[in-house]
């Protein structure tokens, strides 16, 4: 690689060529790649490095040892991967596409503590342009700033250096072969404590970067590319309502609400200090103190909540391939709504009736791409009012979505005070992010106390039942970790432990004779969303053979006996 300040020749050679062609930098293609791969290994795998140091003394040599043979490690094998798609016309695209993802992938990591694995991505890719929008900040335009623009400032001012073609490919086999060695060699000198390393903290690899994004990208377009070309499996074809439903004099309207990134240790019916759900807490209702989430996030959780077997099985090829529970209910009969104030339904109410609260732009609160989670109640009391039969429906709430957690209520449940008021938490103290936070579940409070009451003053002509349940947790700032996403085998608890709630219509516990002090007794004990696909079946009493009434929450405080169930 040369650098020439000015040319040769003078400016009166044109000034224009002059200044495009000062400071031009000469270089192969193979220096362009180790420059990147260096650079890239210096700063974007800080993370990686802070894991794989972790626990080891900086003053002991073999720590210095085990990091410059890491290092060594991530630049040759960078370099080989570039080296096979890289040539003298694809380079500079490449390497300037690679640079900016980096510096964002980068930040977001450091920011957060998020890991790039296929399940973050696959959330990436399914971001809506609000949720993206919220994510852009000024210290992500700093991070681009230094680790995009002027990288790809001197990449533009580079001159690819051509070889001859029969010595460029013997160049290139050379220099692959060399890179695969030295990075054979760098992993052989470390291989007992790497090894240990990706046995025991296998989620570390996923913190390599670029490597991390690409690898899961690739697996990511690979994994939907198969979905896509296969019609997902149908599940309880011998569905069929049962005896109650002509024993009914009344509709049964369920509704389903699933929660958005509520965590269980601020929900305040849970024994959380703060009252952040003082609405409820007025209401008869049955509260679960012990939830685990299926995933960490909704690309993961949604269709796993709705799946016959969850997390205790968990099969995610088997789970995004097959339909989901509310297509076994329509086989019944049942008459399913999705109602969606967020980036989707995952699938799982794919070919189903659903709709989005931003289309029906219930006045006054849609602003910016985004609505207010009350809108998903408009319109309910006139669907209440022509009810007949059996209906789900499924309320998919916006709720504690972050970073912007302010944004997720109005004005009024601003209580907690300072609340972090910026798209970017690092502008923000750990507490201004816990009253944001409190304040979106304040909303949520008041959203699931409202529609209670909607479905309270129609209790003479329908029965009801609400269940409430949020789909992962979130982190708040604990172990210098924000948002959500994080692999559920290290996730923390926070992550993990979710809200969950019912409420039943009078009408409803006389016809299902429901014991309260069963109920009581039986939320007290652990549950999972293993458990919904089987306690919604057995509310709704729809006949399959996928039910297990072991996993239904509901089913030993039944007085009414169900024959079958």
């Amino acid at each position: 690689m040369t650098i020439r300040p000015f040319l040769s020749r003078a400016p009166s050679a044109g000034t224009a060529a002059f200044c495009r062609e000062r400071f031009l930098i000469s270089a192969t293609v193979e220096q362009l790649l180790l420059v990147a791969s260096v650079f890239w290994m210096l700063t974007a795998n800080r993370a990686f490095f802070g894991a794989a140091l972790k626990d080891r003394a900086l003053s002991d040599l073999t720590t210095w040892g085990f990091a410059i043979a890491l290092g060594v490690f991530l630049v040759a094998a960078h370099f080989f991967l570039l080296a096979l798609l890289a040539n003298r016309w694809t380079v500079k695209p490449l390497l300037a596409l690679l640079i900016v993802s980096t510096a964002v992938a980068s930040h977001f990591m450091k920011a957060y503590g998020v890991y790039l694995d296929p399940s973050m991505l696959r959330n990436v890719i399914r971001t809506d342009v609000a949720e993206a929008r919220e994510l852009f900040s000024w210290t992500l335009l700093t991070q681009l700033l230094l680790y995009a623009v002027l990288p790809l400032t001197l990449l533009w001012r580079t001159q690819i250096v051509c070889r001859p073609k029969l010595r460029a490919v013997g160049f290139r086999l050379a220099v692959l072969l060399l890179a695969a060695v030295v990075a054979g060699g760098a992993l052989l000198a470390v291989f007992k404590p790497f090894s240990s390393l990706m046995r025991n903290h296998r989620e570390v690899r996923y913190l390599v970067t670029p490597a991390n994004y690409l690898w899961s990208l690739s697996s990511v377009t690979m994994a939907d590319a198969r979905g896509a070309a296969a019609a997902r499996r149908p599940i309880g074809l011998d569905a069929v309502p049962g005896p109650t439903w002509a024993e009914r004099s009344k509709p049964l309207v369920v509704v389903l609400v699933i929660g958005e990134t509520a965590r269980a240790a601020n929900w305040n019916l849970n024994g959380y200090a703060r009252q952040t759900t003082p609405e409820l807490a007025g209401l008869r209702l049955i509260n679960f103190t012990s939830v685990t989430s299926c995933g960490t996030n909704t690309e993961v959780s949604l269709p796993c909540m709705l799946a016959p077997v969850g997390r205790r099985d968990y099969d995610e090829a088997r789970i995004t391939g097959s339909e989901s529970l509310l297509h076994v209910l329509v086989r019944a009969g049942v008459a399913v709504l999705w109602r969606d104030n967020q980036s989707g339904c995952k699938g799982v109410c794919e070919g189903l009736p659903s709709e989005s609260v931003a289309s029906l732009n219930p006045p006054g609160l849609c602003s910016g791409g985004r609505c207010l989670d009350a809108g998903l109640l408009h319109g309910l009391d006139e669907r209440l009012g022509r009810a007949s039969g059996v209906q789900l429906l499924v309320l998919h709430q916006l709720g504690n979505h972050g970073p912007s957690y302010f944004r997720r209520h109005p004005p009024a449940f601003a209580r907690f005070q300072p609340e972090c008021e910026n798209d970017d938490l690092g502008q923000c103290s750990i507490e201004q992010i816990v009253n944001a936070y409190d304040n979106a579940l304040l909303y949520t409070d008041h959203v699931l106390a409202s529609l209670i009451a909607k479905l309270q003053a129609q209790a003479d002509r329908v029965d009801s039942a609400v269940i409430y349940v949020s789909d992962h947790g979130e982190s708040l700032g604990e172990n210098n970790l924000f948002l959500h996403g994080i692999p559920y085998s290290i996730a923390p608890d926070v992550q993990k432990q979710v809200p969950m709630l019912m409420w039943f219509s009078e009408g409803l516990r006389r016809f299902d004779r429901l014991d309260a002090d069963c109920l009581q007794q039986r939320a007290a004990r652990p549950a999972s969303h293993d458990h919904l696909f089987h306690t919604l079946l057995g509310l709704l009493d729809v006949r399959t053979a996928l039910y297990e009434k072991d996993w239904d929450l509901v089913h030993a405080c039944r007085g009414i006996e169900r024959a079958g169930l």
